[in-house]
């Protein structure tokens, strides 16, 4: 069976092992490396995935705008995953507000002390502002995350950077269709902050702890999963969840999302 046959039934090992002989029998083909990293990517062998991306580029001048956006979004992960260990701080996209910071700081210390953390993050969620709007067409009283480690905040990769972004920055974000193997694990999308400027960003599509649990469908972002976590609500494996007052929303099947800004800064 060929590489993407195998991925479309779910079967990344064996994708991963058809794709290794295709770049063996044909190592100066980009296209097999690009294929092989962004399925190492899904796997979240960074290591490999960006030695893969690395040499799509060296083969293919015309890969090159591509390496230079998704290696620094393999880095991003690196650091993303350090963070939701409680070992790193996020950068955050504007003024850090003081809700924001027990969010950070409930991170810190889930491991000794998930009691505590989740008594800082109901805290945190209590003081966050909300953001009415809609999601494609759909109105909404308030949005956040699905998972509570992060409620209203979005991670994005911009300008090579990872940043927790607080949805009270944010005017509008729209974010393309998914069409290649590399959105399953990286959106793309373009914010519109409230001061009128943008960015063009991706956005994580899988939670963090995503790639530790082997689970193909998991991996792949086809279903979502919450585990125990303390007396909160738990956190999530798989596909980004995003949740308002009226429903839950796959990452991946929304397009747009409007905030209602009246006051808009600057």
């Amino acid at each position: 069976m060929q590489a993407q046959e195998l991925l479309n039934e779910g079967r990344l090992n064996d994708a991963l092992g058809v794709l290794q002989q295709a770049v063996r029998a044909e190592p100066a083909c980009a296209r097999h490396r690009i294929f092989l990293f962004q399925l190492l990517a899904v796997l979240g062998q960074w290591d490999r995935a960006l030695t893969q991306l690395n040499m799509a580029a060296h083969l293919d001048a015309n890969a090159l705008p591509m390496a230079q956006v998704y290696r620094e979004a393999i880095r991003c992960e690196v650091l993303r995953a350090e963070i939701f260990a409680g070992r790193r701080t996020p950068l955050v996209f504007g003024e850090p507000q003081a809700w924001l910071g027990m969010l950070v700081e409930a991170l810190r210390i889930d491991g000794d002390n998930p009691a505590k953390a989740d008594g800082l993050r109901a805290q945190a969620l209590e003081q966050a502002a909300t953001s009415s709007g809609n999601i494609d067409g759909v109105r909404f009283g308030w949005l956040a995350d699905a998972d509570p480690r992060l409620g209203p905040v979005f991670e994005a990769v911009i300008n090579g950077r990872y940043f927790w972004v607080p949805v009270e920055r944010v005017a509008r974000v729209q974010f393309e269709a998914p069409s290649d193997l590399r959105d399953t694990v990286w959106l793309p999308a373009r914010f519109i902050w409230t001061n009128g400027g943008d960015s063009v960003a991706l956005v994580p599509t899988r939670y963090s702890e995503t790639v530790q649990s082997g689970d193909e469908a998991l991996l792949m972002g086809r279903r979502t999963e919450w585990c125990e976590h303390g007396a909160l609500a738990g956190r999530a494996l798989g596909q980004r969840m995003l949740a308002t007052d009226h429903a839950e929303y796959a990452l991946m099947d929304v397009r747009a999302i409007e905030f209602d800004r009246q006051d808009q800064d600057g």
